[in-house]
């Protein structure tokens, strides 16, 4: 963060530009300047929390790409979300003084400390700032919320599509382009997060990909038609694309043999 601070050889941040990040407005009755907050930085593959750690921080990503996941008894992970610059990590460990999930870098991530017993303590003094807390809060579950119900509601295609489409409107808010991007996470990883299998997540991208929806190279993603991706329902089987692919590569050899 351009506005960050070096002391004693770490970065900080204070409480408006917290609250920048956070897309909340500063609390009009806090002395921003004097709460610093320090930024921590992780490689990728570092857990920024395990499951069962004693809960004392919530985190804020500034910049990098994490991902958030359940572990069975087998070691088998359940992704829970991808969070992002802007997002808030440990909320659930509130509860049990616990975190109940475990926070992986899936690149290098620069993530700013809330300690927990300072947020409260300014929340008495001013409830402001604690409401604002709340509200951001509230965001994150809401935003899991709306993820459930888009997996009982929406076919495996569908799933895919509008993961890809809150991708790019995601980096569209963080400034980036939302029409070529890469992707942070496996086939693997999105296949767990949407309930699919990987075999399922790699079908249809090479399906959007063939029908012209989008771009694929690697985990480079390219977005050529976002209408029709927040829009889908359901493909049609892959016999009706490859006749319609046939009939549309005719209509182009006879177009551009009429121009001749």
């Amino acid at each position: 963060m351009e506005a960050g601070r070096q002391r004693q050889g770490r970065l900080w941040s204070n409480l408006k530009e917290v609250c920048d990040l956070l897309h909340i407005p500063a609390a009009c009755s806090v002395n921003t300047e004097e709460l610093l907050f320090q930024h921590v930085q992780f490689k990728t593959g570092q857990r920024v929390h395990t499951i069962g750690q004693i809960f004392d921080t919530l985190y804020i990503v500034n910049s990098g790409f994490l991902k958030t996941v359940l572990i069975d008894e087998f070691g088998n992970e359940q992704v829970l979300s991808f969070p992002m610059k802007g997002d808030m990590l440990g909320v659930d460990g509130i509860h049990t003084r616990h975190y109940s999930s475990e926070a992986v870098a899936l690149s290098d991530c620069d993530v700013i400390l809330l300690p927990f017993k300072k947020l409260t303590a300014l929340g008495r003094v001013h409830q402001e700032l604690e409401h604002l807390m709340y509200g951001v809060m509230s965001r994150e579950l809401v935003r899991e919320q709306a993820m459930i119900g888009m997996l009982g509601a929406l076919s495996a295609e569908a799933r895919v599509a509008r993961f890809l489409m809150s991708l790019a409107e995601r980096f569209a808010q963080m400034g980036y382009s939302p029409k070529l991007f890469n992707l942070r996470m496996t086939r693997h990883e999105i296949g767990s997060y949407l309930g699919l299998t990987l075999e399922t997540v790699s079908r249809t991208l090479s399906a959007f990909n063939e029908i012209g929806l989008i771009s694929v190279d690697q985990r480079t993603i390219g977005i050529k038609d976002p209408e029709a991706l927040k829009n889908l329902r359901r493909l049609p089987p892959s016999r009706t694309r490859a006749k319609q692919q046939a009939a549309a590569k005719a209509r182009s050899s006879e177009s551009a043999l009429a121009t001749l």
